[in-house]
């Protein structure tokens, strides 16, 4: 066996040990196979939660570390909880940076809002025509007074198809895979570390609606970032 093929399968094994000390301490154990799939494909993915919201526990760790903060919502309710003191309230204001999408509550009928809400109501009775965009309009009014107080927080909105949630920071991503009829909180959130493929997928999905997006229409706040 030459030096080569020993190294390879030291590496392999070396991964087959550290998955299944994972698996032996986690509390979903069926999901180690994925977890030993990622890292031999490079995907990085560190954390699997069978919905978004049992990931609020871990979440203000996360943010608490971060250097800057970029978050692409479908309506941005966590923004505005508990989850985020680290970002809006954080001893020594370490975040230097924090970009937040959030879905364009302007647009009416025909937009990737409309639709999105339209799939809420068919599994949500209390989900009311327009209350989504009035959720959104609330939550960008909370961001809007941070920015008004802090200049390193700039808000955007984007009207693009409302399929995942973005929390991303200079170490870890948060990506929710929206069910087509489910809320968000009860979707499958993937927590990835940096490097890796998946925070790669997550940075792009949130540079690119960024790009597209557009600022609100408030004048104290309209100039965008660079």
């Amino acid at each position: 066996m030459d030096d080569f093929t020993l190294g390879v399968l030291s590496s392999l094994f070396a991964t087959v040990l550290t998955c299944a000390g994972g698996w032996m301490l986690a509390r979903r154990p069926a999901r180690w196979p994925l977890l030993l799939l990622s890292r031999l494909t490079g995907l990085g993915v560190e954390r699997v939660y069978a919905h978004q919201r049992d990931s609020n526990h871990d979440l203000p760790a996360d943010l608490a570390r971060a250097r800057w903060v970029k978050v692409l919502a479908g309506r941005g309710n966590e923004i505005t909880r508990d989850g985020f003191v680290p970002v809006w309230h954080g001893a020594g204001n370490a975040v230097e940076s924090v970009r937040i999408l959030l879905p364009d509550p302007a647009r009416g009928t025909g937009s990737w809002l409309a639709t999105r809400a339209d799939e809420l109501r068919r599994v949500d009775r209390g989900f009311s025509f327009g209350l989504l965009a009035e959720q959104i309009a609330v939550n960008a009014a909370y961001i809007l007074e941070v920015a008004r107080q802090r200049d390193d927080v700039v808000l955007r909105f984007y009207n693009l198809p409302n399929l995942h949630r973005v929390i991303l920071t200079d170490h870890i991503a948060y990506l929710t895979f929206y069910g087509q009829h489910e809320h968000g909180r009860n979707s499958p959130c993937l927590v990835a570390r940096r490097p890796g493929l998946l925070y790669d997928y997550a940075a792009l999905l949130f540079s690119t609606a960024w790009e597209s997006g557009r600022p609100p229409e408030d004048p104290d706040r309209a100039a965008s970032a660079v």
